[in-house]
């Protein structure tokens, strides 16, 4: 069995943002070579996420504003606990918890298998600073 391990570096400017990384695990499931097996794409801080959907920019915003009303942005300790430990981000882990960690897809003759509108994003919750993303391939 093969495998490949690679990390994007994203340093998103805004506190939130969707950023599409489809291209980049493309191109490193074309660089590893491998024909048949899986991807793992996960977000490796507790302040964001990657998932699948459709790229299209009105769900984008559809899911912002709905991660917000469950979980909106208050830096005050009054609404979070977390917040009493000094931070200011409680909703951006709330906000992971429910967008979720990771995903992992299938790789069939050398592409990613994927349904007609599925798409993967980074989805930050609490950026202006560097984070990463791992991907691993593994397969034949």
């Amino acid at each position: 069995m093969k495998s490949l391990t690679r990390e994007l570096w994203m340093n998103v400017p805004q506190r939130r943002a969707i950023v599409s990384i489809h291209r980049d695990v493309e191109r490193l499931v074309a660089e590893s070579g491998i024909q048949e097996g899986l991807a793992l794409i996960n977000a490796m801080h507790i302040t964001a996420s990657v998932f699948i959907n459709d790229d299209e920019p009105g769900l984008h915003r559809d899911y912002d504003k709905w991660l917000e009303e469950l979980a909106p942005f208050d830096p005050s300790p009054e609404r979070y606990h977390h917040n009493r430990t000094g931070e200011d981000n409680a909703d951006a882990h709330h906000k992971r918890q429910i967008m979720g960690r990771e995903v992992v897809v299938a790789i069939t003759d050398g592409k990613l298998h994927l349904g007609p509108w599925e798409h993967i994003f980074y989805y930050e919750f609490d950026g202006r600073r560097k984070k990463r993303i791992l991907v691993k391939i593994i397969g034949e």
